[in-house]
This record gives C-alpha cells, structure tokens and sequence, in this order.
C-alpha cells in the first residue's frame, strides 16, 4: 500500500477474520485496570527465599505494569504493610539484604521511577504497596481545614472525602485512579491559574498537590539508632523540602495536607475555534487561548493529530448553577471518550495489528468526530455541580497512550507567545513527517496552565517550596508566576515517535532555555529523548534537567540530591535508572 493514499480515506481490503475487535479492545484495556497483581505464597516457601523477612508483613509474588504497558515485569516479591512500623521493618529488612524498596501505588505513570524496563523476576527489588493498608482518610482540622490522608488512599476516594465535608482543592489531574502519595511524588497538577479578577481562597493553591502539604511521615534513616525509622516532617524542615516531590527516592506512609472550601465549577467545552485562531500568535485578538485563560483561569486544549478544531474545555467559578448548565453528581461524564468507541477501536486496531500507521489522520478526525457527536449525545458540553465532578474526567477503560511532558515557566503575559510558539512548530514538524510518509503522532496534543507552587499558599510561616517540584519558582525570576503543560500522545510503538519527540524537546530546551521562559520535564512521562527511546539522553538526564532547579539560591538539585542521599544513605529507595539521574 503506498503512502500518499488520501487521509481521509480508507482503500478496501479483502474480506478477512478481524484481528483487532473492539470487544477485544476493549476486554483488553479493562484487564490492564483489573487484573489481579498479587499471588499468594506458601509462608515457608517465602521464608526460604527471604530469611528473616517480618513474619507479619503480607508478602506475596507481584507482576509490574505501567499505565501503558510499556515497562512490564513479572513474579517479583512484593508486600502490603498494614502500617508504619511494618513498612520500618520492611525497609530496614531490605537495608540488611541489599535489596532495594520500590513503593508501588496504581502505577498510572509512564516514566521509569518505580521500575525500569528489563527488571527481572530474581531482582532483588522488593515492590512495597501502600493501597492495599495505608489508605486512611480524617479530618484533621477545620479551622484553617486539613486532612490527613495514607499515601495508598485514592485521588478520588480523597476527593470524596473533602466533598461530604464541604472542602476541595481548586485543581488535580484528570484520573482519579492515582495514588495520592503517587501523585505528590512526581508533583501532579491541574490547570488553574486566578482568572482576572479572581482572589485565591484560603486553603487552595494553584501549584500542585504537592503544595498543600503541610506535613508528611516516611520511613528514613536514622544515623544515631543506625537504622531506618519513621519521621514525620513539617513543611517549615529543609529536609521536608526534598520529599514534598521525590520522585520515588523515599517511601512515604502518610500526609496531611492543607484544604478549602469546595467550590462549584462549570465547565463548558467547545469544538468551533479553529486551531489558527485559539493559538494564534499573541495580539491577534479574536477567541485567543489567553482570552478563556483571562475569562476564567482554568482550561484544557485537546487537539487531535491533522484535525483543525480543538476541544477546548473551559472551567470557571460558579456558585449557583446557570440555566444551561446540567448538574453533575458524580466524575467521569465523557462516556464516549472513556470507552473507546468501534470506529477508534477498529482503527487502533488495524494500526498496532497491520502496521497501519498512515492511518493516524483517520484516527484524529474520528476522535474530533467522537467528541464532536459525544458531548451533544451525552449533553456534557456544559456541565456544573461540585469540583470533583468536573475535574475527574479520564477513567481506566480509556484509550491508552504514551506521552511526553513539559512545564514551561513563563510570566503569565507570556502564555500565548508560548502556546502559539510551540503549536506552530508541532505543526510544521508534523506536516513535514507526514510530506514524507511517516506519521509518528497518532493521539492528542493536551495543553494545560498552572501557577508556581508558592508556599504561602499552604499558611504556615516558614513554609518552603518542593525542591523538585516542576513548579518550584525561581528565585531569579519572580516575574515568572505561572507554567504551560504541554503533552503530546501516541500510541506505544509507533514508528519514528521518539525521533519525533526528540525534535520537540529539542526544540523546547533551545527556545525556552531561561530568557523569556524555562522547560522542565515532567516527572510521569516521557522526556530525555534519543532517536531510538525516551529517558536515555545522557545530556538531559546529567545536565539539562539538574541545571533547570539551579536559580543561584537555595539548595538547588544538588541541595536536594543531598538530603535525599542523607535520608537514604544506602539508596534502598532507588533503581538503575535513578541511580543514573542522581549520579
């Protein structure tokens, strides 16, 4: 089949038994969320392979898999402490072993953190699971509000929680399967920022999660006692600071966290603004992406490979339901884009099953369609009811792709020139493959903006900022006060993908190297690009991304690099790849 066939056209096949269903899809992307991860072992037959191991700790062999199943392994040991001093004595077992601690929450992520590729089932790796025991949910104050949360409770279990109290946060990513002591390890975010006009609430950030935190207990060591022990830091600790993001270099057991009142949100989505003019360069006028930024302050672009409308979702403050609005009472209300409808599916299918990749400009009108026809069929293009119900939108069953990830900081004066700047090379790069042949993207560009994580926000004085949070200021830029999240997706395997995103991280490092702006990698996906694979440029990983934490003051990456090396001093708390990044 030759490359310059039509985009919008498929050419007839012959007749043939389908290898892809959308049954099968479908049956196959559920078993990813459900499958059971744990197979009970004889408790002699686990004695003899780990002598001494605590005899009261759930142990139990375990296979790996990340939210897409690009990083796999099978039959490793793993167990569920049932608190604190279990996971103590788990750690200080592991310590004494030389093996090494990998805290497991639902392993939605795609970076190597918990587990690089290739890990064997005779590795001395011991998976630690928090969501199977360390999942406690209570109030903790109400006056300023605070909950205190097990790192193994889920973003949406929290969220609900802080529902029936009358509390929220103004912002958190769409799944709701994630861990919360997951999410504040690679500092998970939102999209807010102040509309105009609009005064942040007590309790509220518009950083990351990891900003409301106001204390956290992990299990480090202890140089008098000479083991490891549990510690509970506060947020005003120089330590503490390194742990608030640590991108799985300590094991966290639980966290109190700042909170505020909840508040009602509407959200309104749209497919009618062209591309050409939502990111248009800055001063063009019109339905720019800065106008709905300024209207309301939180929203989210989608827009899917050769198609020329992105769905745009706008959230915006409002306390009493408008007459257009229809009232949520539950998250996840994109049905159509949570299950993968028969056309996507069929497509997919063809794709990863016949190597029909020059299908990737059907597959991007299709979802445009799907959304297109799903929020009229489903009535969710103007949604309103409590937070949580509009901020969770992307359930397991959805399709499953690989990502990229960046944060550009930037002032936010600057976001169009960002947005429109970075959109127009996607464009031309895109064009260019697809001129020759190759079509290495195949899902959504997503674009998100946040503000930094400034501590004030959490009301503690002596509050300091995560040290490795994407979203850390900068003390020589204060003008900078506000990030661009930038996501490109594809499906795992596609041809040429990584040289791809090479060119785009190439391009983001050059165009946003401290001037007007600055990249920093996002922790969950996928960066440190070659040709061949992500996170294996050695250039990224040893100097890019340690030289975007250094401002001239604090601590800086290697301030961090230090505590988290003095709180583990035997880097139980690491994998090879970690041990690359940290070097």
């Amino acid at each position: 089949m030759t490359t310059d066939t039509p985009a919008d056209v498929v050419p007839p096949e012959p007749e043939r038994p389908a290898p892809w269903s959308r049954r099968g899809f479908l049956l196959g992307t559920a078993a990813f969320a459900l499958t059971p991860q744990f197979v009970r072992q004889d408790p002699a037959s686990a004695a003899a392979e780990l002598p001494g191991f605590p005899e009261d700790v759930e142990l139990y062999r375990s296979a790996y898999r990340n939210w897409v199943g690009e990083i796999t392994a099978s039959g490793l040991w793993a167990c569920a402490p049932a608190d604190g001093d279990q996971a103590v004595a788990v750690v200080d077992w592991a310590r004494r072993q030389g093996w090494r601690i990998r805290p497991r929450g639902l392993s939605h992520g795609w970076s190597p953190l918990t587990l690089p590729e290739g890990t064997g089932s005779g590795a001395p790796v011991l998976l630690v699971d928090t969501t199977r025991h360390l999942t406690a949910l209570s109030l903790e104050s109400t006056a300023p509000a605070a909950v205190r949360v097990g790192a193994g409770a889920t973003l949406e279990g929290l969220l609900t929680f802080l529902e029936g109290h009358g509390l929220g946060v103004t912002a958190c990513p769409a799944p709701g399967d994630l861990s919360i002591g997951g999410a504040l390890a690679v500092d998970a975010h939102g999209t807010a920022v102040p509309a105009t006009g609009e005064t942040r609430l007590p309790g509220h950030t518009y950083g990351s999660l990891s900003n409301l935190v106001l204390e956290l207990t992990a299990v480090v060591w202890d140089a008098d006692s000479d083991r490891y022990v549990l510690r509970t830091f506060t947020r005003d600790e120089a330590d503490g600071a390194a742990l608030l993001t640590h991108v799985g270099r300590a094991l966290v057991t639980e966290l109190v966290l700042r909170v505020g009142a909840d508040t009602k949100l509407r959200c309104r989505s749209r497919t009618d603004i062209p591309a050409a003019e939502l990111f248009a360069a800055p001063g063009s006028g019109g339905r720019t992406f800065e106008s709905f930024l300024d209207e309301a302050g939180r929203l989210e672009a989608i827009w899917f490979p050769f198609t020329e409308f992105p769905w745009l979702k706008v959230w915006s403050v409002a306390p009493t339901r408008p007459l257009t609005s229809r009232r949520v009472t539950s998250p996840y209300n994109y049905p159509f884009s949570d299950n993968v409808p028969t056309v996507v599916a069929d497509l997919v299918g063809r794709m990863v099953s016949d190597g029909a990749w020059y299908l990737a400009p059907v597959l991007g009108k299709a979802q445009l369609t799907t959304a297109e026809l799903g929020l009229v069929a489903t009535a969710s293009a103007d949604l309103w009811g409590p937070s949580k119900n509009t901020l969770l939108y992307v359930r397991p069953t959805t399709l499953r792709v690989t990502a990229n990830g960046y944060a550009v900081l930037t002032s936010r004066s600057q976001v169009q020139r960002v947005v429109a700047e970075f959109t127009s090379f996607y464009r031309e790069r895109l064009a260019a493959y697809a001129a020759r042949g190759d079509f290495p993207v195949n899902g959504s560009v997503e674009i998100r903006v946040t503000g930094l994580d400034d501590p004030a926000d959490v009301g503690l004085a002596g509050a300091r900022a995560p040290l490795l949070s994407a979203l850390r200021p900068r003390a020589d830029r204060p003008e900078w006060d506000t990030a661009v999240w930038l996501d490109v997706l594809t499906l795992p395997g596609t041809p040429d993908a990584e040289a791809f995103f090479r060119e785009l991280e190439r391009f983001l490092l050059r165009t946003y190297d401290g001037g007007h702006a600055l990249t920093r990698v996002e922790w969950s996906k996928g960066w440190a690009y070659t040709d061949e694979a992500a996170w294996s440029d050695e250039e990224v990983l040893g100097t890019v991304v340690p030289a975007s934490y250094e401002d001239g003051e604090g601590p800086g990456w290697d301030g961090a690099r230090q505590v988290l090396d003095r709180l583990d001093p035997h880097r139980v708390y690491g994998n090879s790849f970690l041990d690359r990044l940290f070097a």
